[in-house]
């Protein structure tokens, strides 16, 4: 046994390869638990005669340290040459690396609200589920009132008290319940309805609201603040128009429209060649509302206005699909990379 022994370490020693495949042949030859040659010795050792033991004990060893020692040495090898062997080219560029960007949505909150930053106003946040006396009541929006029609609302299950808000205009009785005039605040977040979803309109989207109450506060104050804004965020030669309108929070109430940046007032299809586009609802906060907040509409007065970020963001960048923005499709997103 001895004999046959030193006869596999001759060829252990003589052994090489430069294939994986061949060395694992090799390790499990030896090596196997089940039918390794090694495992077939060392279970033959029981019958080895006494005086043969330490010298049959010795010369096993040996083989098994040579046949693991040649293992670790032949893969070193052959996967130093396979290393070896790649032609790298290091003056080639490495690899494109994507990077994120900010959504076009948050690019145009963010802009809008320096804007008004700049002009003194606070940004705040506030609740998206909210109760019907914050949403609606304290508004102006008596139960049973018509205005409530204006707006499909999604009413929480069980508890029809509570709601997610259908506007940002929560954040003004918020606010007013707890603190006191001069306030000056932009409000910007997300507001859901009740609204099928297509190109031009979806269950939820974004507004930013705006409130100013102090003493004196005028209608020539608000005309003065959203024009010094228009030109500020659509361009020094935005021409603006107010024309009469009715929400219940704000009394009187009016819509603002700027001359169209595509066509620059000439007429197209995207402003239904007027020339003009909507965008933003603004008024006088009603003295109701004020007197539902605890400030004193004889000594105070104020205004207020809101506007869609969609709708703003697609006239903005020229979307023509508000779900594009919700689709989080990544080669739509990936252009606006550089804003």
């Amino acid at each position: 046994m001895i004999d046959k022994i030193k006869q596999h370490l001759n060829e252990v020693e003589l052994f090489t390869t430069q294939s994986l495949k061949e060395l694992e042949e090799f390790k499990n030859k030896f090596l196997s638990k089940k039918k390794g040659i090694l495992t077939e010795f060392f279970a033959e050792f029981k019958n080895i005669p006494k005086e043969e033991k330490k010298e049959y004990g010795q010369v096993l060893n040996q083989l098994k340290n040579k046949v693991e020692e040649k293992i670790k040495t032949l893969k070193e090898e052959i996967e130093n040459k396979s290393f070896s062997d790649t032609k790298l080219d290091l003056t080639l560029p490495g690899p494109y690396l994507t990077l994120g960007s900010k959504h076009p949505v948050n690019v145009v909150i963010e802009e809008i609200t320096q804007i008004f930053e700049k002009m003194g106003y606070i940004a705040i946040h506030t609740n998206e589920i909210e109760d019907d006396w914050h949403n609606f009541s304290a508004l102006n929006f008596p139960p049973e009132h018509p205005a409530r029609d204006m707006q499909d609302t999604f009413f929480i299950e069980k508890n029809p008290d509570v709601v997610l808000r259908t506007h940002t205009s929560n954040g003004q009785i918020r606010y007013m319940e707890n603190h006191k005039p001069p306030i000056k605040i932009v409000i910007p977040g997300r507001t859901f309805r009740n609204e099928d979803i297509s190109a031009r309109s979806h269950f939820m989207f974004h507004q930013i609201e705006g409130l100013y109450v102090d003493e004196n506060v005028s209608f020539v104050d608000l005309k003065q603040t959203l024009m010094h804004f228009a030109k500020e965020f659509y361009g020094e030669h935005t021409k603006v128009r107010f024309r009469p309108s009715y929400f219940p929070f704000t009394e009187p109430s009016a819509e603002m429209d700027v001359t169209c940046s595509l066509c620059g007032g000439e007429g197209c299809k995207v402003c239904k060649y007027t020339g003009w586009l909507e965008v933003l609802g603004c008024g006088m906060v009603d003295p109701n509302v004020l007197t539902n907040v605890g400030i004193d509409p004889n000594k105070y007065s104020g205004f207020a206005f809101g506007m869609g970020i969609e709708r703003t963001a697609m006239l903005r960048y020229g979307i023509k699909d508000i779900r594009y923005f919700f689709e989080n499709d990544l080669r739509f997103l990936s252009q606006f990379n550089n804003i």
